[in-house]
């Protein structure tokens, strides 16, 4: 039996005493990546067999898994855990850190596991408290998905034991072996010929295909794309945007995140009682005149598209609304919510929209982060960070970065397909002497 485990994750051995777990971690992990509870005694107690030196064992335990994962090392915890109040604990230590928590399951015979505590000179188990974890085990099994694992193996008998094979998988969102050159671009809200024109820009040359789903996009020789989600709602061709940007995914042209628009596009095409607000309205009644299997294919498209990426052996990270260094590269709720919405205070401004916290200000990591989701006039690289939303549908701009050229490329609306809920454009003014500016010609008022 092959088991896929996160490199970075937090792996629960849960299984009563005689059940084989230490003898499983010593044979597929490092030493230093195994935290014993009985070894936890011992530090504490100088007897690894002290019980009454549990609680404080399991303070050190704790503590030093913390550690780890702060540290961005696989751990593997090696206790009874039968218990759901002992898991809870170390479920919450995963979630705190942003990592997946794992549970590799030693159900085994009773008798199998009374058998090896008797022939451990070592270990002094009586009968009644081995039959206590087993019934404990077999209690809560069926809960441990519930609890926040997000994997979970088990292994009912020592022959499946000894056939597991142990693969350590990077997370999705690890693309660093992917080094590109790559083609970043900005929030395009339906706006499909402007894209098509961007990608003209960028040197991709853009056709029909033969069957009326797909668009045939032939990239620069090396180059790939790179979107940074909300390619849905208030433009005019949202369901040929994600026609286009399937088929670049489809065929190693390009590469996706999700925005908070995707995600709720997503949800109102599988029937989800979502707020038809923001043009989700005009999204929906363009899909309604699309081939049923487009809605099908658009929503399966974004289900599987992870929080963010991150490229180019660690250089350069994608999100839609931006990520902290403290969430790049790990898994959790609280790290795909901040993706798709940045962090807000709680507040709402003059607008009615929320306010956000200006991550970016304070951002010190060294990888770039290039990200859309707030509108701004021009795209700005403050703290090694890049938003690169210039509104298209607004009536500004589809912008692209170029990586790691550090080039911008853009290309103007054709028109205001929607008016922003809070202005981001300075207004125009007439040239000196002179008739109105071309749109795109945009100065600060005077």
């Amino acid at each position: 039996m092959k088991l896929s485990i996160p490199e970075l994750s937090l792996v629960v051995l849960v299984g009563p005493s005689g059940s084989g777990k230490s003898t499983f971690a010593a044979r597929h992990f490092l030493p230093t990546e195994v935290l014993s509870s009985d070894f936890c005694r011992g530090l504490v107690a100088d007897d690894e067999n002290a019980q009454h030196a549990t609680r404080d064992a399991f303070d050190v335990l704790q503590y030093v898994t913390g550690k780890r994962l702060a540290g961005r090392r696989l751990t593997v915890v090696d206790a009874t855990s039968v218990f759901p109040e002992d898991r809870k604990k170390l479920v919450s230590l995963a979630r705190e850190h942003d990592v997946l928590a794992c549970a590799i399951v030693f159900n085994l015979p009773e008798r199998v596991c009374a058998e090896r505590n008797a022939a451990r000179p070592d270990r002094n188990l009586p009968p009644h408290a081995l039959r206590r974890q087993v019934q404990a085990l077999r209690k809560s099994m069926s809960s441990l998905k519930r609890e926040g694992f997000h994997h979970v193996w088990k292994l009912t008998s020592a022959e499946e034991v000894d056939d597991v094979d142990i693969e350590r998988v990077r997370l999705w969102t690890d693309r660093r072996g992917d080094h590109g050159p790559f083609d970043i671009i900005g929030d395009v809200h339906g706006c499909y010929d402007e894209l098509v024109t961007l990608l003209g820009e960028l040197g991709y040359a853009v056709a029909p295909a033969d069957t009326p789903l797909q668009v045939v996009v032939t990239p620069p020789p090396g180059r790939k794309a790179v979107f940074v989600g909300d390619l849905p709602d208030r433009g005019p061709a949202t369901p040929a945007v994600f026609r286009l940007v399937i088929s670049m995914v489809e065929s190693g042209a390009a590469l996706c995140v999700p925005g908070n628009h995707d995600i709720k596009l997503m949800r109102a095409l599988r029937g989800r009682n979502v707020q038809v607000t923001h043009g989700l309205a005009e999204s929906l009644e363009q899909f309604a005149a699309e081939p049923p299997e487009l809605q099908e294919r658009v929503a399966d498209f974004v289900d599987g598209l992870v929080s963010h990426l991150v490229l180019d052996d660690g250089r350069l990270v994608v999100a839609h609304a931006g990520l902290k260094e403290q969430f790049q590269n790990r898994s959790s709720r609280r790290v795909r919510n901040f993706a798709l919405y940045g962090e807000t205070t709680g507040e709402t401004d003059e607008f009615g929209l929320p306010v956000r916290y200006a991550w970016a200000g304070d951002y010190r990591g060294s990888a770039a982060v290039v990200y859309g989701h707030t509108p701004v006039p021009e795209p700005e690289w403050i703290n090694n960070t890049i938003c690169l939303d210039t509104g298209a549908v607004f009536g500004g701009r589809l912008t692209a970065l170029r990586w790691p050229e550090r080039e911008i490329v853009s290309v103007p609306a054709r028109r205001t397909y929607a008016e922003p809920a809070r202005p981001f454009l300075p207004p125009l003014v007439p040239a000196a002497g002179g008739p109105p500016r071309e749109f795109g010609e945009r100065v600060a008022e005077q």
